[in-house]
């Protein structure tokens, strides 16, 4: 089986807070639980390449303490392939973290957008949580529409942004941004795990939402 890639953000502050943040340790630990117990290889990413700033370092979560000591985990997410030296045709699925930092370096982004239409365009899954659908915003189909238009998602919410009082931090809210691009964007109640599977594309709405991500994507792609 091909393996996934999972990109991590590199972008290590909350905009004009000068607050730091970086992508969010459950929100790939959790979702690689899942994977790697479906016996699906995962691979990292980033899009500096090198370790990138990590955020919601809770280490009382036993999955984030279990992969945070493994010297293989560690070795890995210290050493992140740049995105833009990625073969898309190696991967059967991508998989976005979420994290604030993914609101300023995935959006717009050249590489994000070409890893992503190669591997969706070649049958592969799409997947993102919380933030991480920040990267599907600008992402266009070789027909010029956006991936996103007339499909089902979860993100972060507009309530949500505002609950952690980083609604005029971020450069957009997310969910309303997913709208504009034609998504149907779906929400639980704040701090409630979402999960919205459209075909090949799966989204989740908060670091809640990860390990239902996982699952998901591992269900995919084992039918496949």
């Amino acid at each position: 089986m091909k393996p996934v890639l999972f990109v991590l953000t590199s972008h290590g502050t909350k905009g004009s807070t000068g607050q730091p943040t970086g992508y969010y340790l459950g929100e790939v630990t959790h979702p690689l639980a899942e994977l790697q117990a479906g016996g699906i290889p995962v691979e990292f990413a980033s899009i500096q390449g090198g370790e990138p700033p990590v955020d919601g370092l809770d280490l009382d979560d036993a999955i984030n303490a279990r992969y945070w000591n493994d010297p293989a985990f560690r070795e890995a997410v210290r050493h992140t392939r740049p995105l833009g030296e990625v073969d898309a045709s190696r991967y059967g699925g991508i998989f976005f973290a979420g994290g604030h930092g993914a609101m300023w370096d995935f959006p717009g982004n050249a590489d994000i957008q070409r890893v992503t239409r190669d591997i969706h365009e070649a049958g592969g899954v799409v997947a993102a949580v919380c933030h991480g659908p920040a990267a599907l915003v600008d992402v266009t189909l070789r027909d010029g529409s956006y991936l996103v238009s007339g499909r089902n998602v979860s993100a972060f919410t507009d309530s949500e942004e505002r609950a952690v009082r980083l609604d005029d931090a971020v450069p957009f809210l997310l969910a309303s941004q997913l709208e504009q691009r034609g998504a149907h964007h779906h929400a639980a109640p704040d701090w409630t795990a979402k999960v919205v599977v459209d075909g090949r594309l799966i989204t989740g709405q908060n670091p809640q939402s990860a390990s239902g991500v996982g699952a998901a994507m591992r269900d995919a792609l084992l039918a496949r």
